[in-house]
């Protein structure tokens, strides 16, 4: 099969980024044309110079409901274990947007490390803001959709800009790392002081998240094949951070105003339902949903039973259908207001 490069620099959106567009022919993508979804990949330059993957996938035939943008989680990439996602969504009438962070899948970076989590969120802010800021974008509503780490990233992304974002779904976030995948308190002292001198290095001692994240044993053989996907165990700075930001939202869970679901398994080893179920509990939104899966683990939208994902993304479409009609509505009106108080004020001038 061919594949058609177009290669485009762009510098007439956010200053700090310039852009490589890459296209693809029609045969290159034939089954996500038969499914009516449009797919395109885009390489980024961030504002320390990284080259940054990001991609998205794109209702072919019909306008855009809504921009949702994907956060994946940690050693993961967004083009082939959020593919699935990204079509579900695509097919619902949803454009969906995701980002490869820095050290993660196709991006630049030291494998699996992670030198600053504020410079990754920022990263992610400004290439969804980008997207957000563009002319046919301005009247769509934004949601996050966040797994794992993630779910943390989209979290903070809130933080950030906190009446910016129109919801999030929240996929088993990362708001407390479980016991069973954190070393004694002892050891993390010890390889907190450690990071310091030796930020890269692989030696935090933790089980495999793989095996314990993804239930089916072809998954985690797939994740395992995928060459854009980490598998070598923890970097100290990166689990410092995993570790700091963790902590820190789980303190801050009442700073958490925007509408949104949080998902999570029951049988989750990797991060803690309790806390998802504490964010529910404690956030200042006044419209949140949770959901408790019972028997599923960690990975909900990719590694579990066929049935139990059908169920997952059942759960997220309805819940953001139900937000998009209810907003898009809203923006309408708002907009309606803004074209009478317009004209107004132009007759007014003409008088």
């Amino acid at each position: 099969m061919k594949r058609k490069q177009m290669w485009e620099l762009r510098s007439d959106k956010v200053p700090c980024f310039s852009r490589i567009f890459i296209g693809f022919s029609h045969l290159t993508f034939m089954a996500n044309e038969i499914d009516n979804v449009r797919y395109e990949e885009e390489f980024i330059l961030n504002s320390r110079g990284l080259k940054l993957f990001t991609c998205r996938w794109l209702p072919k035939h019909c306008e855009p409901k809504a921009l949702i943008f994907l956060c994946h989680g940690y050693a993961m990439e967004c083009s082939i274990s959020m593919k699935d996602a990204g079509i579900r969504l695509a097919k619902a009438g949803f454009a969906v947007h995701g980002i490869d962070y820095e050290g993660h899948g196709k991006s630049s970076g030291i494998p699996g490390y992670v030198p600053d989590f504020d410079g990754l969120v920022n990263d992610c802010s400004d290439h969804f803001t980008d997207i957000c800021e563009r002319k046919e974008n301005r009247k769509k509503m934004r949601i996050l959709l966040g797994e794992s780490m993630g779910g943390a990233v989209a979290l903070l992304l809130h933080r950030k800009k906190p009446e910016y974002w129109d919801g999030a779904v929240l996929v088993a976030p990362m708001c407390k790392i479980a016991d069973e995948m954190k070393p004694n308190p002892m050891v993390t002292t010890v390889l907190t002081k450690l990071c310091k001198f030796i930020p890269t290095w692989k030696i935090i001692p933790t089980q495999d998240v793989i095996d314990a994240a993804f239930r089916l044993p072809q998954i985690r053989e797939e994740i395992r094949a995928n060459p854009y996907c980490y598998k070598g165990r923890p970097r100290l700075k990166t689990g410092y951070h995993l570790l700091t930001v963790s902590m820190d939202l789980e303190k801050r869970l009442q700073e958490v105003s925007l509408p949104f679901l949080v998902l999570h398994g029951e049988d989750d080893k990797v991060t803690d339902p309790s806390v998802s179920r504490l964010l529910f509990e404690t956030a200042s939104s006044s419209d949140k949903t949770f959901k408790l899966y019972q028997g599923m683990w960690h990975a909900l939208t990719y590694g579990e039973l066929p049935e139990n994902i059908n169920i997952v993304f059942s759960d997220v479409i309805n819940w953001l259908d139900e937000r998009t009609s209810v907003g898009n509505s809203r923006l309408e009106i708002q907009q309606k207001l803004a074209n009478d108080v317009l004209a107004e004020a132009k007759t007014e001038v003409c008088a």
